[in-house]
């Protein structure tokens, strides 16, 4: 969800994209270092490649979870057929091949966890990212997946209750205060007073 959501609405009416630059991408990584164990690795124009075609990916995908509901107004322009981006979402999950592990420390209970086997961080942190989304779709909140239907807003959020329209309440504030301005727009009619 985070991968997708590096494209957001930028307060002025456009669009931000957190990845647009390498440098503008290490600043987003180091975010999501947590993904990876150690140091995040160093954004170079091949890892900055493969993340943007991750995230297109990976928006196709989304936008192809939310149908027959509208995608996000970014992902309206031709999308990555489905099958293309199932391939490169798959192809980026087996660059890291993980393995289980038991982790036992002490006298305490025993974990699971997986291990990767890569020894370059940038595979890595791309594979976790692509499992993450591969566990996401797959999993029971694709179905409460829904693109923010706010004016301008290119979000992509899980619905928590039926009604919910918005990925944030500043998107709901945005949205209703555009409702009340079309309504001040409109034409007054008169009513017709039958003379002539």
């Amino acid at each position: 969800m985070d991968l997708a959501n590096t494209l957001r609405h930028d307060g002025q009416g456009g669009v931000t994209d957190d990845l647009a630059t390498p440098a503008a991408t290490a600043r987003w990584l180091r975010q999501w270092h947590e993904l990876v164990p150690g140091e995040p690795p160093d954004v170079d124009g091949e890892l900055h490649a493969r993340l943007l075609g991750l995230r297109t990916a990976v928006r196709a995908l989304f936008a192809h979870a939310v149908a027959p509901g509208p995608a996000s107004r970014a992902d309206t322009r031709p999308l990555m057929p489905k099958d293309e981006a199932l391939a490169g979402l798959n192809a980026a999950a087996t660059t890291d091949p993980v393995v289980p592990e038991l982790h036992w420390p002490g006298e305490s209970t025993p974990t699971r966890r997986m291990r990767s086997t890569e020894t370059d961080a940038r595979t890595c942190f791309v594979a976790a990212l692509a499992r993450a989304a591969i566990a996401f779709l797959g999993g029971p909140d694709r179905e409460r997946l829904r693109a923010c239907a706010a004016p301008r807003c290119v979000r992509y959020f899980v619905q928590v209750h039926g009604r919910q329209q918005w990925c944030a309440p500043s998107c709901g504030n945005r949205a209703r205060v555009a409702r009340h301005h079309r309504r001040r727009q409109r034409p007054q009619t008169r009513p017709h007073d039958g003379g002539s």
